[in-house]
């Protein structure tokens, strides 16, 4: 699996080749929510949400399961490309 910096922005979105699914950092998935980034770590380990380990132990979230989360918990969505 490769995982290489989204041509998108670059602000820390990363697509994985092998299925081109967009990963969201901690501070991507908090200003959609409003809410700390350490509001989300803490989603992570209480299992509402999944997180990817970088190789730098960085965690890293699925944007489909983000925006899962936002549909139910807030009953709003994000357009792609709006993020």
């Amino acid at each position: 699996m490769d995982i290489l910096p989204s041509s998108s922005s670059g602000l820390g979105r990363i697509e994985m080749n092998t299925e081109q699914e967009t990963l969201l950092t901690p501070s991507e998935v908090a200003n959609l929510f409003r809410v700390d980034p350490k509001t989300v770590t803490r989603w992570a380990k209480a299992g509402k949400l999944t997180s990817i380990r970088t190789l730098g132990g960085h965690r890293r979230y699925k944007e489909s399961e983000v925006k899962a989360l936002l549909v139910t918990t807030t009953g709003k969505s994000i357009k792609d490309g709006e993020k």
